[in-house]
């Protein structure tokens, strides 16, 4: 029988990997969840071992990776070399969706074209100005951006390529220009659904139809279509009456890869499918995502099974981690938990203190 969880970790390259740049791992997973800032980052470090946050934040800096509203109108992290045809792509259908609630929130066309260039302008020569610097200046050109009108004053400026978000400090975003000279990439837009969907089959397979709709944003028809535009490079099963896409052979796993992992909130491997009971018992879905508000827990995944979240404590020289299990640990998981608790200190450049549950 198909192992869905196993081939997931080894698609998503989380249990082996050939990459080794930030960039690789976007161009081959497609666009990651980027909604939190540092869990993106560890996303993508989790996918390259031995690789620090300063690397991840280097690559944005570098413009190789690149951090702005894509799917679902949601922040994700893109290779550059992707980001306009997969706005070309995706920024019409979410802008003409918040249609109704621009009104809701009295945004007028004049009044969001005369905010997103005045945002360009003033990132002009290489300027990157925080969220509250740019808010600010909105006020003073005498647009209001009290309560949701200001993420949407910004998400909408990104929408155009106009801007995107630049570093994070001190969980305060900068913003920049989208630089111009990222290539257009794709221009027909069936082309570029096909490519989307040969990245999210290729990367996250076995996966279905129903999980590619809900993730890329994508109309029905038009994921079918570009599924249909891909069947030839991808093999089908069918498990309890579903057909699930993958690709026709899974990287090999070394027999001393880890077995357990502590993933970020929001990571593809659970952000990626909208169906999760192959890798979580739905009996612990609301401790993932209490009440299904939107926020993801990181997670603590053995054997290919989410059996926990965890958390961190940043201080000085150090990260406490904190296991939170659904189950009780065997001793090997324990072990392993530790090593995984390892592997995240080191890439943040701090000591690991492993507190008790």
């Amino acid at each position: 029988m198909l192992d869905i969880p196993t081939q997931r970790l080894a698609n998503q390259r989380i249990s082996h990997t050939d990459l080794k740049t930030p960039a690789e791992v976007l161009a081959w997973m497609g666009p990651m969840q980027g909604q939190d800032y540092t869990g993106a980052l560890w996303s993508v470090g989790l996918r390259l071992p031995h690789s620090h946050e300063s690397a991840i934040e280097q690559a944005l800096s570098d413009k190789t990776i690149v951090r702005t509203w894509i799917m679902r109108g949601t922040l994700h992290l893109v290779a550059a070399a992707d980001i306009r045809w997969l706005l070309d792509l995706i920024g019409p259908k979410i802008v003409k969706g918040m249609v109704r609630r621009y009104r809701e929130l009295e945004l007028d066309a004049e009044t969001l074209t005369r905010s997103a260039d005045i945002l360009a302008q003033a990132l002009q020569d290489g300027q990157q100005m925080t969220r509250k610097e740019l808010l600010a200046l909105l006020e003073q050109n005498g647009i209001v951006t009290t309560g949701q009108r200001a993420p949407h004053l910004l998400q909408y400026a990104s929408y155009l390529g106009l801007i995107c978000h630049g570093l994070t400090r001190l969980n305060n975003p900068t913003y920049r220009l989208l630089d111009e000279a990222f290539p257009a990439g794709i221009t027909a837009r069936d082309e570029a659904a096909a490519e989307l969907a040969r990245r999210y089959f290729l990367s996250r397979g076995p996966t279905t139809l129903q999980n590619f709709v809900a993730w890329s944003s994508l109309l029905i028809s038009e994921a079918r279509a570009a599924l249909e535009a891909i069947t030839s490079e991808i093999v089908s099963d069918t498990i309890n009456g579903e057909t699930y896409w993958r690709p026709a052979s899974a990287p090999t796993v070394p027999q001393d890869a880890p077995t357990l992992y502590l993933l970020p909130g929001f990571d593809e491997y659970l952000i990626g499918y909208r169906d999760r009971s192959d890798i979580l018992d739905p009996t612990y879905a609301d401790r993932i995502c209490p009440g299904g508000n939107g926020i993801f827990y990181p997670t603590i995944v053995s054997d290919g099974q989410v059996v926990g979240t965890w958390k961190r404590t940043l201080k000085k020289g150090t990260v406490t981690i904190t296991p939170q299990p659904f189950i009780t640990l065997s001793e090997a998981e324990r072990h392993a938990f530790a090593e995984a608790a390892q592997r995240y200190g080191a890439f943040l450049g701090l000591s690991v203190v492993l507190a008790e549950v």
